[in-house]
């Protein structure tokens, strides 16, 4: 009866924990799912910010054309836009991740008033479809 009780006893203090074995398959496991998941992650991101960029770009653009339609001219700068609270504040520009980067097209008609009469981001980079954000 001593002699199994001591057995068992030993037994139950070589079964704690884990091998190496075991914790380097788990890890094994654990970095092919992250290299699975990762790239996905990432081009959803950049996914996300291509049609955040594009609603910011159709809310500035409806704005500038109700402030035109109010007042017969455009803009002098974006600020005008939340001044006359048509927009509550100048969008961050989701590519380049700030305010200060738009691009301000001039209207085409040189005789007009204002000088805001399209926005395009001010980002170099390219979006999925291969075009060039600042182009959209």
């Amino acid at each position: 009866m001593v002699k199994t009780m001591k057995t068992s006893l030993d037994h139950k203090l070589t079964t704690k924990g884990f091998t190496l074995i075991e914790v380097l398959v788990v890890l094994a496991i654990i970095a092919t799912l992250l290299s699975l998941v990762t790239p996905r992650y990432f081009s959803s991101i950049d996914r996300a910010r291509e049609q955040s960029l594009k609603h910011d770009l159709i809310v500035m653009r409806d704005a500038i054309d109700k402030f035109y339609s109010d007042r017969g001219r455009y803009p002098d700068a974006l600020e005008d836009l939340v001044q006359a609270r048509y927009l509550r504040q100048v969008p961050e520009d989701p590519i380049t991740e700030r305010q200060d980067t738009w691009l301000l097209l001039p209207p085409p008609d040189p005789n007009a008033k204002g000088t805001v009469y399209d926005i395009r981001s001010g980002s170099e980079d390219m979006a999925a479809d291969g075009s060039f954000f600042s182009e959209w």
